[in-house]
């Protein structure tokens, strides 16, 4: 049956929506939650599995301290409490790619609860409340082969790989946040954007949306406006781009408001998101608690950190992503639009550690999200895995400061570093790459150029000081852009004069 959507500014004025965010963290620990296989993305299907997380009987787990340091360590950047005692459980379920009939999580009792996060969005502050981050472990991967959209309907087979099953996993798990009108879509990316930049500042996970280490799930209901009751919820599984989590709330808004406003009931279910026209359709009717039959799990004992370590662990927390974004942006005189190009290009840490390394902030900024991030682009990988490290670029960049080369010859610089040529002193010397300075020479080449451009010269006598630049590019051209371009202008003038 087709969705009947309503209009997103007709939504907002009879409904109003309540969110609620799940987000999966997989940490980035060396093995798995409770076993000793690697907890690595990729490999052969099913190479990286034991007796313990294939849940074979006789098979007993032992908790990952690492996995329950990064626990802490996210907790307490969210401002939470943390539990000084707690235990995991079992979540019954059937499924496939849950070789053990039964996942380890946390229940009632999980290691992180009641905290918060601002984010900021067009302006305005929201407190996201955070009820709970818990530890638990990752699923297998399901594959569905034949049929249109990989999904299980329609498919002639399906294959499980469980080298993902076991591996370590943070849920952080939202009250339901309100109040939110019409930025509800952007409050939701602003909040998955700023947890993801959160796990990177603490290093638990490399938080990548785009190979599932980093997942959310988004529960969106509607009210009628003004009502203090919540209406019945939909959850869109899986969601892997913040692109991706605006569009599924801002579909679900419209799709639930087309339900209510013909008099139908919306079902709880889960539901998939479609990246190809940002729609979502229906998967499975929720499950609630109850169904999941959870009890205490027997094989495990509880996990009861010491407060000393707690504090310890607090001392590690880096400066939140947010306030450190502001501090950067006032200390380096950064427009609110050249702040916000940097962090899309994932060069701020890049461009801090070039400032870092003596490289004004402008011109750091200049080399990473112009020169580098078409190289970067062109060679299909990420801006921070050149073969260019903040340190040469800044290197390059006192070296234009000192006028041995210019920006031109800059970028034969970078080429030689991305070749692996030396540094950036001997690729200039092995390429000869250097400005020339020889006055005698840059006068023969302007003496040159005025003769070859009578018509240009004459303009420039006659007060036309804007036609210089067509010598100074004739002299650039003669001296393979080696010249000191200010200096060719200074000597034209000089001699039109």
């Amino acid at each position: 049956m087709t969705d009947v959507l309503v209009a997103f500014d007709e939504v907002i004025e009879k409904f109003d929506p309540a969110l609620g965010l799940e987000i999966h963290v997989e940490l980035n620990t060396n093995t798995k939650m409770f076993c000793g296989c690697p907890a690595v993305f990729g490999g052969e299907p099913n190479t990286q599995v034991c007796p313990t997380c294939l849940g074979l009987p006789g098979a007993m787990p032992v908790v990952n301290g690492k996995a329950v340091e990064s626990a802490i360590r996210i907790g307490l950047a969210l401002n939470c409490e943390i539990a000084e005692w707690c235990r995991f459980a079992r979540k019954n379920y059937f499924y496939p790619d849950m070789p053990k009939n039964f996942q380890t999580s946390q229940y009632d009792e999980p290691i992180a609860f009641e905290g918060y996060l601002d984010v900021e969005v067009e302006g305005e502050t929201f407190r996201i409340e955070i009820e709970r981050a818990h530890m638990e472990e990752d699923t297998g991967k399901s594959s569905h082969v034949g049929g249109s959209d990989g999904r299980i309907h329609g498919a002639d087979y399906s294959l499980v790989d469980y080298n993902r099953a076991g591996i370590p996993l943070i849920e952080i798990v939202t009250k339901p946040i309100l109040g939110t009108g019409d930025k509800a879509p952007l409050v939701a990316k602003a909040y998955v954007s700023a947890i993801r930049d959160l796990i990177v500042a603490l290093g638990v996970s490399d938080a990548r949306m785009d190979q599932g280490s980093i997942r959310a799930d988004v529960n969106l209901s509607l009210a009628p406006k003004g009502s203090t009751a919540l209406g019945t919820r939909s959850e869109t599984k899986n969601v892997n781009s913040l692109r991706s989590v605006e569009r599924a709330v801002r579909f679900e808004m419209s799709r639930h408001a087309g339900i209510l406003e013909a008099g139908g009931s919306v079902l709880q279910e889960t539901r998939h998101f479609h990246e190809n026209d940002g729609s979502t359709s229906s998967g499975r009717e929720k499950s609630d608690a109850e169904d999941y039959r959870y009890f205490p799990e027997p094989d495990l004992v509880p996990v009861a950190p010491s407060r000393e370590w707690v504090e310890e662990l607090r001392a590690t927390l880096p400066e939140n992503p947010a306030a450190k974004r502001a501090r950067l942006q006032g200390e380096w005189g950064f427009t609110d639009l050249e702040m916000r190009d940097t962090v899309g290009a994932g060069a701020l840490d890049l461009v801090e550690q070039t400032v870092a390394a003596g490289a004004a902030p402008q011109a750091a900024r200049k080399w990473w999200l112009t020169e580098l991030a078409r190289r970067a682009n062109d060679a299909g990988v990420e801006l921070g895995d050149l073969a260019v490290t903040p340190a040469q670029v800044a290197a390059v960049q006192a070296l234009v400061d000192a006028k041995t080369i210019n920006d031109k010859l800059a970028r034969q610089v970078f080429d030689g570093l991305l070749a692996g040529e030396g540094t950036p002193e001997e690729i200039i010397a092995a390429r000869g790459l250097a400005v020339v300075s020889d006055e005698g020479a840059l006068s023969a080449a302007v003496d040159k150029a005025i003769a070859e451009n009578p018509d240009i010269a004459d303009k420039i006598r006659d007060g036309k000081l804007a036609a210089a630049g067509a010598l100074i590019g004739a002299v650039m051209k003669e001296m393979r852009g080696q010249a000191d371009a200010g200096r060719v202008r200074e000597l034209v003038l000089e001699k039109l004069s």
